[in-house]
This record gives structure tokens, sequence and C-alpha cells, in this order.
């Protein structure tokens, strides 16, 4: 499993030109999902984001979590952070989940950084054509792969 992290000062999603969700001061996470991610996975990146000291303190050091900061969380899926592109010009997405493993494991992550977070967590919806603003905040953008502990 694979996300990127933006801490933002508000981020939205929109479809079909209605906004689906919306977050002020927080992270906007990217999530993309291989066929043999885990709960183990879902875990250990859940346990991450609710710790990483990404956002500022009095001192504007990055000291803080987002828990620390009362921050929202959007999570939106991404299958495109699976892109292969080795070969050609063409990206390939082999590593990519199907959906039908993709969808629950998405709907366990969303869960489980809610539950550990205690933040509502605001979402997209998977597979459809979403239009995602953002403003990042630094701006500061963090790589996690799980399989990269």
């Amino acid at each position: 499993m694979r996300i990127l992290i933006q801490r933002v000062t508000e981020a939205s999603v929109t479809i079909d030109q209605i906004e689906h969700s919306h977050i002020l001061k927080g992270m906007l996470i990217f999530v993309g999902i291989e066929t043999e991610d885990t709960d183990d996975d879902i875990e250990y990146l859940c346990k991450k984001i609710t710790n990483l000291r990404i956002f500022d303190d009095e001192n504007g050091v990055m000291n803080e979590s987002v828990l620390q900061t009362q921050g929202q969380i959007m999570v939106i899926s991404q299958f495109t952070l699976h892109a292969n592109t080795k070969k050609g010009n063409r990206p390939s997405y082999i590593d990519a989940a199907k959906p039908e493993i993709a969808i629950p494991i998405y709907e366990r992550f969303c869960n489980r950084l809610e539950l550990l977070s205690g933040i509502k967590i605001q979402t997209g919806k998977f597979g459809a054509d979403m239009k995602v603003s953002l403003v990042n905040d630094g701006p500061v953008t963090i790589w996690i792969d799980s399989k990269s502990k």
C-alpha cells in the first residue's frame, strides 16, 4: 500500500460538478492499493499517519501531529500511485489491485484511520472521476510505502 500525504490548508473533491467532501487544515491522503495488501499494511500506515509530526508547533518547527493540531483528514483512492514507468511511455498499472480487492481494503483503511485518530474521515468515491482541489501548506508532501518499512 502506498500513500501520498499532503499537508493542506484546505482540500475538496468534486464529483459530477458537486462538491462531495471538503476539509480545512489537515491532511489530504492519496491511497494506492496492491493485491497483496493486508490489515498489517493498514495498521502500519494508520499508526504512522496519526503520529506523523508534520505540523508546525508554536516555534514554527514541524513537531506536531494531525491529532495535536486538531486537523482534518481526507482520503482519496488513487491507483496511479502504483504506476510502473520502466518500459515505454504509457504507465502500467498491473501492480494496482482490481476494484473487487481494493474497495474493501480502502474501506477498512478509512475505518481504521477514523478509529485511531478520532477524526471523521472525509473521502472521495472509489472509481469515480474526481476533481481534487487543494492548497498545499508548506509545501509538505510525504510518500510512504508500507512495503518499505
